[in-house]
């Protein structure tokens, strides 16, 4: 039985029609070494179906699975026609959607596709992605149907109708076979004037026995030649020219493992293989791209009516798939590009005398491919911000106005966004608010939450709450409303206002004050409300006026009511005592001390548990010590003067230390039991290490994927630790490698680690 730490399948491939009505040459299940297709059943039975859902949600409760993928194939899975096809999604649906998240998908030639099928895909969710090889001279090379007729109509047809209106949201890609014969920009402005939502190339499949046809024939899969890398480096120049108007997988891929990102296709990269494949007769199979290496190759001895799916993932051939680094060739482990390679899709590794341990037979295709990529995005101009602290939080301070903007262009249709989008416009038009408008900005948790609103549905209460959090810290008087959708509300830098009920929101901010009412809520008497205006007098002190943390006369983290709650509604921030409903956040120190943040709803961005509100000052005091150290230390000869200092301090579960996680430039995470004395030994270290992070977000330091980048981060480290000789091999390593290797930025940093080497070291 599989490990319950082994990787989890979350892909089964089922194949619910075993015949096709194309005859494509390059097909791996017909015209290859496996002709097991033979035997099996035309269509799937509806005994066979209910097996295989019975059996997945079975693994899938055992497994505790979010979510699982089924991808219905074939041969052409069209061929079952509409009601076979309802029928099998319903049954799925049936004994998986209680238990997950179920993702139907559906990999078709497209050309018998009709209103009919789709009308089943649109009840079902079922996505549809369709195989087409380029324009018709192209596809028709290879996909051509049982008489010799062409095929490109009839499928162009079928991409025609998965765009009309009521279907257009199921339709999921085109899969386009590389064949080197082909105009590499013809093929790709054929595929993008369809405008699929994602492309993905494929290399034709093909073994070291059985190689990939080449143009040259003298030429050899063996690195003297690359031609299909270099027609994929044609057609990622076409696509960067046209501005990446579609994710292509493969090019994606790479991007990703070269940034330290995960691989997004098994055909390259070093992730664990998540995928069963199960056949018309309910035999289970590893992945049928195994057929092209012999007959029986993606046997495995199991079916659904006997086995189940936790016996299949223990099967040493699916085993063999999970292994990453450890299960390719040493070649490939001693390859500069094996991240983002992974050694090829596992069967095109195969040979008859010693089976798949050995590179891909498209080896100097897929190094040339990654090293080529990674050469086109290197930006090698050189970024003023590894000189100093200051040039750094400029860089990134432009960062998070880009995030900014791609945050507002998700949100153009809300109306309360555009309001707010005007009012940012305004503060950072004038010189003397726009400052203002970028300490909030700069604060580390917005980059978080502006990050996760690309990555999903953009929060516009965040960006209504920051808007309102500048215009307050700028001093300017405006009224914004938006749907709040919890009772805390949170103003980034400023703290948290607790709110009777979620819903619509009104927030008036003025000099020194803001109201929260719910809409539609008659106004209080006293106060500012209109249009922007603003009030310079007090806007530098109050920009200037640090909030000291105090946790005294608080329940929970909340003021108690005293005689300076007001009844007119307004929040007064200037000295007089908080209101019931207001929390505001506090520095460490003095007016220019790290802000104590202990309540923003994006400080859950570390690998350890944030700590609940403080309840008392200890955390607090513990720190004000840790600083004095470092004061201490700060007035030596070796002082550094871009030593980091957190602009932003949050507390974390017992235990963890100080640790960064995924937001801006400045906050430290620390644990509640930190002591002075670790918080003063770990600070330069782990400071070292934000800089370093924070450079990279912002500039080039080597090629991607480049052996520079663990070198830079060993020699990081080593300097934190004060381990001179560790640091200096390192520093040594990096500068032996090609000049090519480093950028601009990344030599100079490591000219400046040298120096830093020396000046400590002496």
């Amino acid at each position: 039985m599989q490990s319950p730490d082994s990787p989890p399948l979350r892909q089964l491939v089922l194949k619910i029609h075993s015949r096709c009505d194309l005859l494509c040459d390059h097909c791996y299940v017909y015209q290859h070494a496996d002709q097991s297709w033979r035997s099996r059943p035309t269509f799937i039975r509806p005994e066979t179906v209910r097996a295989v859902a019975g059996r997945l949600a079975e693994y899938t409760r055992a497994r505790a699975l979010e979510s699982v993928s089924v991808i219905l194939h074939g041969g052409e899975p069209l061929l079952v026609g509409p009601a076979r096809l309802r029928d099998i999604c319903a049954e799925l649906t049936r004994a998986l959607a209680p238990l997950t998240a179920l993702d139907l998908r559906m990999h078709t030639n497209a050309v018998t596709l009709n209103r009919r099928h789709l009308d089943v895909c649109r009840e079902f969710g079922v996505q549809v992605s369709v195989s087409l090889d380029g324009d018709r001279a192209a596809n028709d090379r290879h996909r051509l149907d049982r008489r010799g007729r062409s095929s490109f109509d009839r499928v162009v047809r079928g991409i025609r109708l998965l765009q009309e209106p009521e279907y257009r949201h199921l339709f999921s890609g085109i899969l386009c076979t590389v064949d080197v014969a082909n105009d590499p920009v013809a093929v790709h402005d054929a595929l993008t004037e369809l405008a699929p939502p994602r492309i993905d190339y494929l290399l034709p499949h093909s073994t070291w026995d059985s190689p990939p046809p080449h143009p040259d024939k003298t030429a050899t899969p063996d690195g003297t030649a690359t031609p299909y890398a270099d027609w994929l480096l044609a057609v990622f120049d076409r696509w960067e020219e046209q501005g990446r108007p579609m994710p292509v997988r493969t090019f994606d891929s790479v991007l990703s493992t070269l940034r330290g990102g995960p691989p997004l296709t098994e055909a390259m990269g070093l992730a664990p293989s998540d995928l069963a494949v199960i056949e018309t007769d309910g035999t289970f199979e590893q992945a049928d791209w195994l057929k092209i290496a012999f007959a029986g190759a993606p046997e495995t001895g199991y079916d659904v009516f006997r086995h189940g799916f936790a016996e299949f993932a223990a099967h040493p051939g699916v085993r063999a798939r999970q292994q990453g680094v450890e299960g390719i060739s040493e070649t490939c482990r001693r390859c500069p590009v094996v991240r983002s390679c992974g050694g090829g899709l596992y069967g095109h590794r195969y040979r008859a005398e010693n089976g798949f341990d050995n590179p891909s037979v498209f080896c100097g295709d897929l190094r040339s491919l990654v090293e080529g990529i990674a050469d086109r995005v290197t930006d090698r101009s050189f970024a003023p911000a590894v000189l100093s602290q200051d040039r750094l939080g400029w860089a990134q301070l432009e960062l998070d106005r880009l995030l900014l903007r791609r945050t507002r262009q998700q949100l153009v249709a809300e109306p309360d966004a555009a309001e707010a989008w005007r009012l940012l416009l305004a503060l950072d038009a004038d010189p003397e608010t726009a400052p203002r408008l970028d300490e909030v900005l700069a604060h580390p948790y917005v980059r978080t939450g502006l990050r996760r609103s690309l990555r999903g549905p953009a929060d516009t209460a965040r960006f209504m709450s920051l808007t309102a959090a500048a215009a307050l810290r700028a001093g300017w008087s405006a009224t914004l409303s938006w749907d709040q959708p919890g009772t805390r509300l949170h103003l980034p830098t400023w703290g948290t206002y607790r709110l009777a009920a979620p819903g619509r929101v009104e927030v008036t901010v003025a000099p020194d004050a803001f109201r929260v009412r719910a809409a539609g809520e008659p106004p209080a008497r006293g106060g500012v409300d209109g249009a922007y205006t603003k009030d310079r007098a007090d806007t530098r002190r109050r920009a200037n006026t640090g909030h000291r943390t105090d946790t005294r006369n608080r329940e929970d983290g909340w003021v108690r009511r005293d005689s300076g709650d007001r009844e007119d509604g307004w929040v007064r921030l200037d000295g007089a005592p908080a209101a019931t409903r207001w929390r505001p956040l506090g520095r460490l120190l003095a007016q220019d001390g790290p802000l104590v943040d202990d309540a923003d709803p994006y400080r859950d961005c570390y690998p350890a548990t944030v700590a609940p509100p403080l309840a008392s000052g200890d955390f607090v005091e513990r720190l004000g010590r840790a600083y004095e150290l470092l004061d201490k230390d700060a007035s030596g000869p070796r002082a550094d003067p871009d030593a980091f200092r957190p602009t932003v301090l949050t507390p974390l579960e017992a235990g963890s230390g100080l640790l960064l996680g995924a937001h801006g430039f400045g906050a430290l995470g620390v644990a509640v039991d930190v002591t002075p004395e670790e918080f003063a030994r770990e600070l330069p270290r782990i400071g070292r290490r934000a800089r370093l992070t924070a450079l990279r977000e912002t500039a080039d330091l080597h090629r991607p994927g480049s052996p520079a980048g663990d070198l830079l981060d060993r020699a990081d480290d080593e300097l934190g630790r004060a381990a001179y000789p560790a640091a200096a091999r390192a520093l040594t390593a990096l500068t032996l490698l090609p000049e090519s290797e480093l950028t601009a930025t990344g030599a100079v940093l490591v000219a400046r680690m040298w120096s830093q080497w020396a000046g400590r070291r002496d």
